[in-house]
């Protein structure tokens, strides 16, 4: 069991951030991606390359994301893939996004972080609001979360979840067990309890959802410290994303049921 004590605020000489490599985005919370190509899904021979057919030939892809996705990546599903611009990789193109149905559902792993940063710097997400410096990749204590942000005496940490898992309209995360995903909520928990602000965004990689929710069924590890979380006053907090072949868009905020 873990309690909520409140303390004060450590001196800031204990963020220390470094800046991550930032893929291609544009202000207003958007993930631009160039050179897109539709293909048909073969197969998934592991976590980190898939076969698909493109131009009419067999193509060895990279996938940006690796977590398992078994309900999106079937065979001859419609996949989208971004063609990358350097001539030595050993593929030639990134699978970014896959049609789930008429769902267009965004898979890139990169995006959330990205489109998150954008969005909180724009002001998009109005639980936080307008922050005054906000940098990426910041370490605290033992963990190094996505967001760190500062507005007048006010400090705090987003940690950003990507989710591609949905089903009738809900969603959940994670899709397969994470002992690293229930690291970062206690992290959240302590440094709420040493007076910051401390959020996790769930960044719905699609539009046209109902609802979030923490997958209790694969991992109720971290349903049970997400709920924690929100006991000890963690902010949860869940956003859609327009979608599209080419963008994806941070957009509305979704209820969270936990």
């Amino acid at each position: 069991m873990r309690f909520c004590i409140k303390v004060s605020v450590h001196a800031f000489q204990r963020v220390v951030g470094v800046w991550g490599e930032t893929p291609k985005v544009f202000s207003g919370g958007k993930m631009k991606y160039s050179k897109i190509k539709k293909a048909a899904f073969v197969d998934r021979p592991n976590r980190f390359v898939a076969h698909v057919t493109v131009d009419g030939k067999e193509e060895t892809v990279h996938v940006k994301n690796t977590g398992r996705c078994k309900e999106l990546l079937t065979p001859n599903t419609t996949v989208i893939l971004e063609e990358s611009s350097n001539p030595n990789r050993k593929t030639k193109y990134s699978l970014i996004a896959v049609y789930k149905g008429d769902k267009l559902i965004n898979m890139d792993s990169q995006s959330p972080n990205a489109a998150a940063f954008e969005a909180v710097e724009s002001g998009i997400i109005k639980e936080i609001g307008k922050c005054d410096y906000i940098k990426r990749e910041v370490k605290y204590s033992n963990s190094r979360f996505d967001i760190y942000y500062e507005k007048g005496e006010t400090k705090g940490f987003i940690e950003v979840k990507g989710v591609t898992l949905e089903q009738d309209g809900m969603t959940f995360f994670p899709d397969a067990p994470t002992e690293r995903g229930r690291k970062h909520i206690y992290e959240l928990i302590k440094a709420k309890n040493e007076g910051y602000e401390a959020n996790i965004l769930f960044v719905i990689q699609m539009k046209g959802v109902k609802s979030f929710s923490p997958n209790t069924k694969t991992d109720p590890k971290f349903a049970q410290a997400l709920t924690e979380a929100r006991n000890c006053g963690v902010n949860i907090l869940a956003y859609d994303c327009i979608v599209t072949e080419n963008e994806m868009i941070t957009d509305s905020p979704v209820d969270v049921i936990l």
